[in-house]
């Protein structure tokens, strides 16, 4: 045998061999594949490490629940406005002059008719008294003619009883006087009333020039000096149109624009929570006084007037608030005996959005658990923290997550924190 046939029997392969030893080496393959998956899903449901979160136990109360919550104040709906006067005038003069003297300062506080500044009257005055001579004039001479009318009555009366010893020419002079002054006394007399009512007009011109205040309240703000014009209408900016702005304290009320969206759950009478944005921590009771009948239809918003139940010195006009509008549900249901509401309450923070829906992350046997939930309402607990009353989705003692639990998923591992 050559050396190259020797070679080439070497690398044949044995075809009965191969087939007993190729099953052995497949299901040895099968069985580390099985045993990796196994070890790899072990470690993913068991070897993850727990998320740790900080959990609260959801309470069942009752509508007419005298305890705090969520459950006692019923709030239906949150919004902002400020708060206005229903009485404000910036008080002007009803003639053009030249202001001579101011007599209020801002802050102060006025009268109904106290007078608060004065226009110069000069002219004016001068006017009165020329008018107030002509009416002395026009009274001397209805004096002079009645005098002359007695006259001629008594010439006439004498020249009738003389008879015929009397010409027909006399009698018809004496007669001819007598309706002459007396035409002349009714001329004069009417003469007398005009001018006495161009006196009374001038007066009032004069008394025109006296600025006085329309009703009382606080002058909140001064607009004219003394030495300035000022007029009942603008003329190109040179003149004033007010001496000051009262605003009526006791007509102060708030001013709320509410979505359309959610107008339904506002109605006449409503208790209202209004907290200033100056004093948070000040809760003023107040009431809805009227829902305006008309929508803005570029803001698609409806007015709504809010007035406090007790005014305090320290709100003032145009101050910020917000308002909460509080449901009257559960003093009716306990004046009329029907049965208690239940509802479910937790803090504020354990609600989440997702996807455009409410959810909470409920903890149930070591495991998070996404939970979509129903809000009916939102309120403040007595410590001060937000609370939200759950219509659906959860039931009382379930735990909740309230922190942040970035990374949950449903099913994950979790241990709760002492809070």
């Amino acid at each position: 045998m050559s050396p190259n046939r020797a070679i080439l029997d070497e690398l044949r392969i044995d075809r009965q061999a191969a087939p007993r030893r190729l099953p052995w080496v497949a299901l040895v393959i099968a069985l580390l594949l099985l045993a990796s998956g196994a070890i790899g899903a072990a470690w993913w449901f068991n070897g993850a490490k727990p998320i740790a979160v900080k959990t609260a136990v959801a309470r069942e109360i009752t509508s007419n629940d005298g305890g705090g919550g969520a459950g006692a104040d019923r709030t239906l709906l949150n919004a902002s406005g400020y708060v206005t006067a229903r009485r404000e005038a910036t008080v002007s003069s009803k003639v053009t002059g030249k202001v001579t003297e101011v007599m209020v300062e801002e802050g102060m506080k006025v009268e109904a008719g106290q007078v608060l500044a004065k226009i110069d009257s000069s002219n004016v005055e001068r006017s009165l008294h020329l008018s107030e001579a002509q009416l002395a004039s026009a009274k001397a001479a209805l004096g002079e003619t009645r005098a002359n009318l007695a006259h001629a009555q008594r010439e006439w009366e004498s020249r009738v009883a003389a008879g015929n010893a009397a010409s027909k020419l006399d009698l018809d002079r004496a007669e001819a006087d007598t309706k002459a002054f007396q035409a002349r006394l009714e001329r004069q007399m009417a003469e007398v009333t005009v001018a006495e009512g161009e006196v009374a007009v001038w007066k009032q011109q004069v008394d025109d020039t006296i600025i006085r205040a329309p009703f009382s309240g606080i002058v909140t703000t001064k607009n004219a000096q003394p030495g300035e014009m000022i007029s009942p209408m603008s003329v190109g900016g040179f003149t004033r149109t007010g001496i000051c702005t009262i605003v009526d304290m006791s007509s102060l009320e708030i001013e709320v624009d509410v979505s359309e969206s959610y107008i339904n759950r506002v109605e006449p009478n409503q208790p209202v929570e209004a907290t200033l944005d100056s004093y948070p921590s000040w809760r003023i009771p107040a009431k809805v006084i009227a829902i305006i009948p008309t929508a803005d239809r570029q803001k698609a918003t409806v007015k709504v007037r809010v007035g406090f139940e007790k005014l305090d010195p320290r709100i003032l006009p145009d101050m910020s608030v917000k308002v909460a509008f509080q449901s009257a549900a559960p003093a009716t249901a306990k004046a009329s005996g029907k049965a208690s509401e239940r509802s479910v309450v937790i803090p504020k923070a354990a609600v989440r959005q997702q996807d455009g829906h409410d959810v909470v992350w409920v903890v149930r046997d070591g495991r998070a658990e996404r939970r979509a939930i129903t809000i009916a309402s939102t309120g403040r607990a007595p410590g001060g923290a937000d609370e939200v009353s759950i219509a659906a989705g959860l039931n009382g003692g379930e735990q909740v997550v309230v922190d942040k639990a970035e990374g949950l998923v449903d099913g994950a591992r979790v241990t709760v924190e002492e809070r």
